[in-house]
């Protein structure tokens, strides 16, 4: 049921009220049918996307993963990792009814009234591992974005089954678990090509120590040519993994500041190299930045997982990396620290690994 408000909201500090503290979400304002975009939303000229710099003839590449032990397979996760950055995979055994209950769930949580998800903001969330919310970093961005979040860290089972949301947690855990195998898979294959020829313990933690999934919900929006679903960035993992639903509006940074769309294909897997492994490789492998566009017809679905390291590792090149005498191209750096540098500002393309380099 859509909020009722007895006058349209338009200043600033009602919105950020209705939207944030009072746990109605973007979605709440969608709901409205509000016929153009309140202020707070509307990004700078350079922040929208212009349609001349799309590239609809681009694709990032598209990798069959049935047969993970053709060499061929790796040596194109590997070349997708360092040219491109971005990779869709398809075959590769998370189960097709895993990936829509997911998806069920994060319509299903964010069907719930605003008192119910209201339960998971910072200041009322049972654990500070739960976060409902909206936009990015709304204390920090001079314009919102036009998306509402479920961010859940992953500590254990038992911690998951007693705070996360009833509705999605369990669905939420079996593709979490389903995943598990795929991405162990591709970091080994990444590593082979640095060198790394063993995952053992202490990389483990390093490459895969700590997990976050979050459900994205970005509502239909009045003037989406005016704002950004998300704005441009680069994310801060080792690795991303995102199931997206059919609807698209994921775009990725291609040459010459062209975007490239990626086509949601049924049963696929969006694989984005991080910040963290960017730093681990050397420059190697890429993390590129992309952003997301507002809908003005359907409300449209992401659920990414963030692959990271363990908060208190110190993330630097790889000794393998620098073995025949390769120059170091960042220091070495608390990942917890950089982590807080990137959600202590806006969205704002690649600086965040400017925190790291030499």
């Amino acid at each position: 049921m859509a909020p009722t408000i007895a006058t349209p909201i338009t200043d600033s500090a009602d919105i950020a009220n209705f939207v944030i503290s009072k746990g109605n979400g973007v979605k709440g304002l969608s709901e409205m049918g509000l016929e153009c975009l309140p202020q707070r939303f509307i990004q700078p000229l350079e922040e929208r996307i212009s349609f001349s710099n799309i590239m609809p003839q681009e694709s990032i590449p598209i990798i069959d993963m049935s047969n993970w032990n053709d060499p061929k397979v790796a040596e194109s996760i590997c070349d997708a990792a360092e040219t491109w950055g971005f990779f869709q995979i398809i075959n590769h055994g998370v189960p097709i009814e895993v990936l829509e209950n997911v998806k069920d769930a994060t319509h299903l949580f964010f069907g719930l009234p605003a008192e119910d998800k209201k339960k998971f903001l910072k200041e009322n969330s049972p654990s500070k591992n739960v976060r409902f919310g909206t936009s990015f970093s709304p204390k920090a961005e001079k314009a919102l974005e036009w998306k509402d979040y479920l961010s859940l860290f992953y500590v254990s089972e038992d911690e998951a089954s007693a705070s996360w949301p009833s509705v999605c947690k369990d669905q939420v855990l079996e593709y979490m678990k389903s995943s598990e195998v795929v991405i162990k898979r591709l970091l080994e294959v990444l590593m082979k090509r640095l060198n790394v020829n063993e995952i053992d313990e202490m990389k483990e933690s390093l490459l895969m120590g700590s997990k976050r999934i979050n459900l994205n919900y970005y509502p239909i929006c009045p003037n989406p040519e005016l704002t950004v679903g998300v704005g441009r960035h680069s994310d801060v993992s080792t690795l991303t993994i995102l199931l997206q639903d059919e609807i698209g509006g994921l775009y990725v940074r291609g040459k010459n500041d062209s975007w490239i769309h990626v086509p949601p294909i049924s049963g696929s897997l969006v694989i984005n190299v991080g910040d963290a492994l960017q730093i681990m490789s050397n420059g190697r492998y890429k993390s590129i930045e992309h952003r997301v566009l507002a809908n003005g017809s359907q409300n449209r679905i992401s659920v990414p997982i963030f692959v990271n390291p363990k908060p208190y590792e110190i993330i630097g090149p790889f000794p393998e990396m620098l073995a025949g005498g390769e120059k170091a191209a960042y220091r070495q750096v608390l990942y917890s620290d950089y982590v807080k540098h990137f959600f202590g500002k806006a969205h704002d393309g690649k600086n965040t690994v400017e925190f790291a380099k030499i």
